[in-house]
């Protein structure tokens, strides 16, 4: 596959291009952030309905992402494309000189790009070395299955990918790097198969969970998702939006309580008289409920079927 082909697999599967960007109210003459560019999908939907006005800031951790999204925005002269986690945002923004932003786009997970390129070890459709790293740097897949302790192993599993047979998992992990360490993605998907009841093995593949959970642990994605959403709320400027898709029920499930958090106005016990915390709402939800993609787009791409958009407009 050529590099033209490589960005174009990365940027088209945008998962609810339009709802997500329309979430964002796009203003022409606003600043724009786009904590997740991947292959700039969402970032050039931005660019477009900015009109050449405003300021469009793309984030992203990936190198293959970087390169991407600068070819496919290239035409724009009021991107800035920026080598970062979306946790640092305020610190791109402070760099930039940027001190609020009208709305903030943050489309989390693994991008397609990663998942179908083999050498990633993301995925378990492919044989390659175990490693799951978005930022290619650091601490990789290998070396959380073969130097994590096993307790820690459990935990992960159990938490990070709710994969109730994790002590069954861990037990052949811990025995098969015990003569040999454990290599490649195909290495530890056998091992979490044979872990498996036969009955079990039936609903859907036995390794998706503990690959979940090790690319969680990897790249510390909800804690980045914690540190990551607040920061991205403190930098909106009154009346801006934040748009988030999640694509597992922990994402969402943080994604949804820090919203709810914002919107909450008084705490008081509701049998005092009168509100003694002073407490208001920083915060307004879009939508009620979250948006998911149509029958169309899951016709078009299976991977959207988890994703849940939330946004939020700040007060």
């Amino acid at each position: 596959m050529d590099n033209n082909n490589e960005i174009i697999e990365f940027s088209h599967t945008s998962v609810m291009l339009k709802e997500a960007v329309d979430g964002l109210d796009v203003r022409p003459g606003g600043v724009y952030v786009d904590g997740t560019a991947g292959g700039g999908g969402h970032s050039f939907e931005i660019a477009s309905r900015l009109g050449g006005t405003g300021r469009l800031i793309c984030i992203d951790q990936d190198p293959d992402a970087i390169a991407a999204a600068t070819k496919r925005l290239e035409g724009f002269n009021n991107v800035t494309i920026v080598r970062s986690n979306f946790s640092s945002i305020k610190g791109v923004l402070m760099q930039l000189g940027v001190f609020k932003a009208d709305g903030v786009l943050l489309d989390l997970g693994v991008s397609s790009h990663q998942l179908d390129a083999p050498e990633r070890g993301f995925s378990y459709h492919y044989d390659a070395p175990l490693d799951m790293r978005m930022s290619q740097d650091g601490l990789s897949a290998y070396d959380v299955v073969n130097t994590y302790a096993p307790g820690e192993l459990v935990r992960i599993l159990s938490l990070y990918g709710e994969e109730k047979f994790a002590k069954n998992i861990v037990r052949g992990i811990v025995k098969a790097r015990e003569e040999r360490p454990i290599e490649t993605t195909f290495e530890l998907a056998d091992i979490v198969r044979d872990a498996y009841p036969m009955k079990a093995r039936q609903k859907g593949h036995p390794a998706r969970k503990t690959f979940q959970a090790v690319r969680i642990a990897v790249n510390r994605e909800l804690d980045v998702l914690e540190e990551g959403l607040q920061n991205s709320f403190d930098s909106l400027a009154p009346d801006g939006r934040l748009s988030v898709i999640t694509f597992h029920s922990l994402e969402d499930r943080i994604v949804k309580r820090a919203m709810a958090d914002w919107c909450r106005g008084c705490t008081c016990p509701p049998d005092f008289p009168v509100c003694v915390c002073g407490n208001k709402p920083k915060a307004e939800l879009v939508n009620r409920k979250p948006i998911v993609p149509g029958e169309k787009e899951l016709e078009q791409n299976n991977r959207a079927r988890s994703a849940k958009l939330r946004v939020c407009r700040k007060l």
